[in-house]
């Protein structure tokens, strides 16, 4: 039985180093190979190895560069040849799909958006699919060698099936979205929550960088959050997300698209927002809110020259998220909690509130000291699926694919 299982053995070995070593030279470049064998805890000849096929990849290429403790003739370093791979990264809004073609350094090539009808009677991964032909079509003389398709969404979403299996907008029902762009495109598809990629966005690239013990609060479309503990973000891969949208506040309350009632999503998402202005406008007929389009901006700028309407709006939203950050708070200890919303453009309402509920919720010990801190990734864009190819070449898995061509 041992011999029989040492090939796979052998194999996810292999997958681990090449992910730890592109990493490094991802993060740390240029580097020295003595410095990365150093950093990566591997053999001199290991890596030589892997980094041969990484050069013969067109993955990794060398550049001559002065090391900081050294006077004499420059370097020879490693550092990442992001320009030779490209990568298609998806986000489904709204109402609208967002396209960007980027290469492996992160960096947008080319960004798009277009319409993708909540009425429209077509299943949903057929719209996807032509939208994504449309795109290759016109922009085919800027494709390098494509290296996969990574896609968030809102809903219920299983990272590790590829499964959406319910979302808000769209009547989704158990849909393999992953598998089926993967068999009629031909790459590897990248499936993730919204919020799990808008976290591990924040945290390679944005406000949640270099932090070990964060909490990334989405008020958007929808509701929820992601969780940094110990470095490492929870569920991280995962069938699993952190639902606080889906925890019920209201039995008697509004449906949401989960199948329960009163769900924190349904008193604190933007679209609730919105609806809840509108109703309550005849009851303030001195509101800046009337005579405009009512918009989450249009409700900020009210809010920041004290409209008594929209200032209450977003504070009980700061009060009801508050309320379930508190309780994470006492579980997580965060050294700070990273806030992703367009509300953010009323952060002198919002925050304040958010801060109250966790004080009179949570153990002083933990919240006393907290830092509530803006985001810096656009929630619009599709950066956040960008972040799914890094933790793909760095976690190995599309990474030996591209080694094995």
């Amino acid at each position: 039985m041992l011999g029989e299982s040492q090939p796979g053995h052998i194999d996810q070995i292999k997958k681990i180093n090449a992910g730890v070593v592109y990493r490094l030279i991802d993060q740390h470049g240029p580097i020295s190979r003595i410095e990365l064998s150093k950093k990566a805890q591997l053999a001199p000849a290991s890596i030589t190895k892997i980094v041969r096929e990484m050069i013969d990849a067109q993955l990794v290429t060398e550049t001559e560069f002065q090391e900081m403790a050294s006077r004499g003739r420059p370097a020879t370093g490693l550092i990442v040849a992001s320009g030779n791979w490209h990568y298609l990264a998806l986000r489904i809004g709204n109402g609208e799909l967002i396209m960007a073609l980027r290469d492996l350094a992160s960096r947008c090539i080319i960004e798009e958006s277009r319409p993708l009808p909540v009425d429209d009677v077509r299943p949903l991964q057929f719209l996807i699919a032509g939208q994504i032909d449309a795109f290759f079509l016109r922009h085919h003389d800027k494709l390098a060698r494509l290296t996969a398709i990574t896609i968030t969404a809102p809903g219920r979403v299983n990272a590790s099936l590829g499964i959406i299996h319910s979302m808000p907008f769209y009547p989704v029902n158990e849909m393999p979205l992953a598998s089926f762009l993967s068999s009629r495109i031909g790459l590897p598809v990248f499936l993730a929550h919204d919020i799990y990629g808008w976290t591990l966005a924040e945290a390679l690239f944005g406000a949640a960088r270099g932090g070990r013990d964060v909490i990334h609060l989405v008020i958007d479309d929808n509701v929820g959050a992601g969780v940094i503990t110990g470095g490492r973000i929870l569920h991280a891969g995962g069938a699993s997300q952190v639902e606080i949208g889906h925890i019920q506040l209201n039995p008697q309350g509004r449906a949401c698209y989960c199948g329960n009632q009163g769900c924190l999503e349904t008193l604190a998402s933007v679209p609730y927002l919105l609806d809840e202005a509108a109703q309550q406008l005849r009851d303030y007929p001195d509101s800046l809110l009337h005579q405009q389009l009512l918009t989450v901006g249009a409700l900020c700028q009210a809010a920041q020259c004290q409209d008594p309407l929209a200032r209450q709006l977003i504070s009980d939203v700061g009060q009801r998220v508050g309320g379930l950050l508190a309780v994470m708070v006492n579980i997580f200890h965060p050294e700070k909690i990273v806030i992703a919303s367009p509300l953010n453009q009323a952060a002198a309402v919002l925050y304040p509130a958010i801060r109250r509920a966790i004080s009179q919720q949570a153990l002083s010990s933990y919240g006393d000291r907290l830092q509530l801190e803006a985001s810096t990734i656009n929630s619009a864009g599709t950066l956040a699926a960008a972040a799914l190819v890094k933790e793909a070449l760095f976690e190995g898995s599309l990474l030996i694919q591209l080694l094995q061509g």
